[in-house]
């Protein structure tokens, strides 16, 4: 009963119970572990749990997948298919993500700019694609989540013809 005089006190309806508490005191005890409280009419708190805690492993994959398709791309030199430094900590993730979901499959798709003929554009994007594959799989993830395939120049991010257009389109980018 008393439960339910709070709520009423609050305007909170019922279907909400199981999302919000409130305390029985005003400026009651707010500083419950991965809580947030926010002060009601009558001035007892409300206790709703954090997002994080409320989510399903399914959900956090989701956010996880999310992310890794934030920062997806791997940039390469003229006439290069060397994975730089600055890749680590991106290929790194992709990585621990691959291993926690064996499950999931990745293409990586190899891309360049458009110089060079056809057919030497599509060697050098699965050389691209094929780098980065051989790197996920130094980092553990077995081939059998990866795969890659070769676009050359057919798929270009930037369909300028300058310096930086073509810097954009010298790329592996990794596909869920």
């Amino acid at each position: 009963m008393r439960l339910k005089q709070c709520i009423k006190g609050i305007g909170i309806a019922l279907p909400l119970l199981a999302l919000a508490a409130c305390s029985s005191t005003p400026g009651g005890d707010s500083a419950a572990s991965g809580a947030a409280g926010s002060a009601g009419k009558d001035g007892s708190t409300v206790q709703t749990a954090s997002a994080d805690h409320m989510l399903t492993p399914q959900e956090k994959m989701a956010q996880q997948l999310q992310q890794l398709h934030k920062e997806n791309t791997i940039y390469f030199k003229f006439d290069n298919s060397v994975i730089t430094k600055q890749y680590v900590s991106l290929l790194q993730a992709h990585a621990s993500y691959l291993l926690a979901h064996p499950s999931v499959k990745v293409v990586i798709e190899g891309n360049t700019d458009e110089r060079g003929t056809p057919e030497y554009n599509i060697a050098l994007g699965e050389r691209r694609g094929n780098a980065v594959k051989a790197y996920l799989e130094t980092l553990g993830v077995p081939a059998a989540q990866l795969s890659v395939v070769s676009y050359g120049e057919e798929k270009p991010a930037d369909p300028g013809h300058t310096a930086a257009a073509y810097a954009k389109n010298r790329r592996a980018v990794l596909v869920y």
